[in-house]
């Protein structure tokens, strides 16, 4: 019997359930038809932080980074990367510190970029500064195992 996951749709919002074995068929949203997994981080905010990453059954690696920072503009190629190819068995999302200052409270988020990995609504682990794209999948095959 399949088991069937729960799908935040990063656009919408709206729940969606797709069978596990299902996930790499490009899914579409149930509500707004985009596709749930679009090969690029999904962008956060306040209005929909906690429908798309405290909610569904997908690990959620969340960039935490600002348009000034360094660092952070260096390593949105190696995330953006990711996500291109760790998608769909986790979901990836950036949020702005310039334009979101109330989730970077909510976290405490003291430098950028930081990554926050979350899975069922909770956080299980966190990582500052930026990194090449191997040291990304170790710290998430660690994390995530």
């Amino acid at each position: 019997m399949s088991t069937a996951l729960t799908i935040p749709c990063p656009h919408c919002s709206a729940l969606n359930r797709v069978p596990e074995e299902r996930l790499g068929e490009h899914p579409v949203c149930g509500r707004c038809k985009h596709a749930l997994f679009d090969g690029k981080p999904a962008t956060l905010t306040t209005a929909n932080f906690d429908a798309v990453a405290t909610r569904g059954d997908l690990p959620v690696v969340i960039d935490f980074w600002a348009p000034w920072c360094g660092p952070c503009v260096g390593f949105a190629p190696v995330f953006a990367e990711a996500a291109k190819s760790l998608e769909p068995q986790l979901r990836l999302a950036k949020v702005d510190t310039e334009a979101e200052p109330a989730l970077a409270q909510r976290f405490g988020i003291r430098s950028i970029p930081t990554l926050l990995v979350m899975r069922g609504g909770r956080e299980i682990a966190r990582q500052a500064g930026a990194m090449n794209g191997m040291q990304l999948r170790q710290f998430l095959a660690n994390t995530l195992r």
